[in-house]
């Protein structure tokens, strides 16, 4: 683990991104509320925000930092998931393994609510994948 003590605080965000590439029946089934499991992104909202702020306890040599404010945003296309998700701290260390954990979080939740519908007569999943996982920005101002 890096040695932040001596570090000033700052207020730092980081916003991470990533989509889920599903078939257009899928997708039609989540905007329409018809999976089986319930509410898709509702569920996924709460499981990247959850992921969020258990980071520190899956990533090794990551620091317990304070969150101060997550945000998450999907976007719903024709052929996929878009999540991004926003996270606030005021600390030593940045914030983007937070970002980033959360988006993986959230589509793996995604992943899971659909896949009964999702899965082809073989039970594979041939169009379903999660990509372009990303940080897109990383900020600190000094307070």
């Amino acid at each position: 683990m890096v040695d932040v003590g001596e570090k000033p605080d700052s207020k730092r965000r980081a916003v991470a991104s990533g989509d889920i590439l599903l078939q257009k029946s899928t997708i039609d089934a989540i905007q329409e509320d018809e999976i089986g499991k319930g509410n898709v992104l509702a569920t996924a909202r709460v499981g990247a925000v959850q992921a969020v702020k258990h980071t520190w306890e899956s990533i090794p040599m990551c620091h317990q930092i304070p969150i101060t404010n997550i945000d998450t945003d999907f976007t719903v296309k024709n052929d996929r998931v878009t999540l991004e998700v926003g996270v606030e701290t005021i600390g030593k260390t940045g914030c983007e393994m937070e970002a980033l954990t959360g988006v993986t979080t959230g589509l793996n939740v995604v992943w899971d609510m659909v896949k009964a519908v999702e899965k082809d007569d073989d039970g594979q999943y041939p169009e379903a994948r999660i990509t372009d996982i990303r940080v897109i920005k990383k900020q600190k101002l000094k307070i």
